[in-house]
């Protein structure tokens, strides 16, 4: 199992990622975190911005298709899409993963 991050800049794209990736089975949950605050550098300037952070659930096994799919979905030119294996979790919610997606 693994979690992705992914940024996005306002409600109306992270519910449609959200949705699209729950809906088509390629997530068991997504969890959208709103306000984050996010300061990096692009194309040679320093950007301050409001955004939404996005936490999916998924298998590894996945990852292309729901990176492949947020990078349809996503309004940014380059999304953040980040995955991070899950070491460690309760047996219960691991299986509620697998068996949802």
């Amino acid at each position: 199992m693994i979690l992705i991050m992914c940024t996005v800049g306002n409600e109306e794209n992270a519910g449609l990622i959200a949705g699209a990736l729950v809906e088509e089975k390629l997530a068991a949950c997504v969890n959208v975190v709103p306000k984050v605050r996010s300061v990096y550098s692009w194309k040679g300037e320093i950007v301050e911005d409001s955004e939404l952070l996005l936490i999916i659930k998924t298998r590894s096994e996945l990852y292309e298709k729901v990176e492949e799919r947020i990078k349809e979905l996503h309004n940014y030119e380059v999304p953040e899409i980040i995955a991070f294996d899950i070491a460690k979790g309760s047996k219960e919610y691991l299986d509620w993963i697998a068996g949802s997606v």
